[in-house]
């Protein structure tokens, strides 16, 4: 059996609201020697670059010779006509996002080029087309069951996070000022130029394979979003809230704290979390913590005694909040 080549593109639209406005992002296509890291598990397009002419059954893309897509399928994937590949359609503001494991893949020679095969340089003989065939909605597959609301990271290790955010399946992602968060980390370049930011969280995608971007909302004042916001987007009776926190030892005790199998779902619905998790700092003892507790409905939890950094606590609250969903779905 002729093994499976799998590559992935893409092309797509991310919704940001910040505060109370919202703008769409139009990620613009890059040039092959431009995309810095490229982990490549599903053609991802997005639906302005599918069509379904009157002399077509299925839907396709024809994605052109310099594209940088199209470079990497005869450079490092050396596609040829026929060829079965995972592809997909990337979320938009009405959809989650589709996905086939069907695609095929065919070369259209381009002037003098007449063989619809790769060059002996690796470069591509013309623009490449990918039919799209038995199209399912990615939530048949993927859990988009949790949120995360995080204490802004610095600029650096937020780019670095966002990819991880993205391939851990997250749906809402809230962007939050705390006491501990400088006001300048706001004026970071992944904010002036939000195309930034829908890219690292499309390496994400390109890693994990699913299609579903997650909606982003940039929060300048944690009290005004406390005291507006968060009962709509996560209301009570849909989500579970949790505030990640260390277990503090005092007079040489340890305060037992909730861990996150404990936590407890509303009963009339499909399991869904959000988690708040805060600076390097850590959210302000008492009063942040307070709020969210005592005024919010957020059970504290705990992974233990140890201070983790922010990127290594969002990754393990992210995959213990996606197992105790996914065993309730199951």
């Amino acid at each position: 059996m002729k093994p499976r080549r799998t590559i992935l593109l893409y092309y797509t639209v991310a919704a940001y609201s910040v505060e109370s406005f919202s703008i769409a992002i139009f990620q613009q296509k890059r040039q092959y020697r431009e995309s810095g890291v490229c982990f490549l598990n599903r053609f991802l397009l997005s639906a302005e670059e599918v069509s379904r002419d009157k002399d077509a059954t299925l839907p396709y893309a024809i994605l052109g010779k310099d594209d940088y897509r199209t470079i990497h399928a005869a450079k490092i994937l050396n596609l040829r006509n026929g060829d079965s590949v995972r592809a997909g359609l990337v979320s938009s503001n009405d959809n989650n996002g589709f996905l086939t494991d069907h695609a095929t893949v065919q070369w259209l020679p381009e002037g003098k080029i007449k063989k619809a095969e790769v060059l002996n340089n690796g470069e591509p003989p013309g623009s490449l087309h990918i039919t799209l065939q038995s199209l399912e909605s990615s939530t048949q597959r993927f859990s988009h069951s949790v949120s995360l609301i995080l204490a802004l990271p610095r600029p650096l290790q937020l780019g670095r996070m966002l990819p991880m955010i993205s391939q851990m399946g997250v749906d809402h992602l809230v962007l939050t000022e705390a006491r501990k968060v400088p006001k300048d980390y706001f004026g970071s370049h992944l904010f002036r130029k939000p195309e930034l930011l829908t890219e690292r969280l499309i390496e994400g995608l390109c890693q994990s394979g699913d299609t579903k971007l997650p909606k982003v909302t940039i929060v300048k004042s944690l009290s005004q979003f406390l005291d507006g916001k968060v009962d709509e987007l996560f209301p009570l009776h849909s989500y579970a809230r949790v505030i990640a926190h260390p277990q503090r030892v005092v007079e040489d005790r340890v305060i037992e704290s909730v861990r996150m199998r404990s936590v407890s779902f509303p009963t009339d619905s499909p399991r869904k979390i959000v988690i708040a998790v805060g600076p390097e700092g850590g959210w302000e003892e008492p009063n942040e913590i307070d709020r969210f507790v005592n005024e919010h409905d957020f059970h504290q939890i705990t992974m233990g005694t140890r201070v983790l950094r922010s990127d290594c606590a969002v990754v393990s609250l992210l995959g213990l909040a996606h197992d105790i969903c996914d065993d309730y779905s199951e």
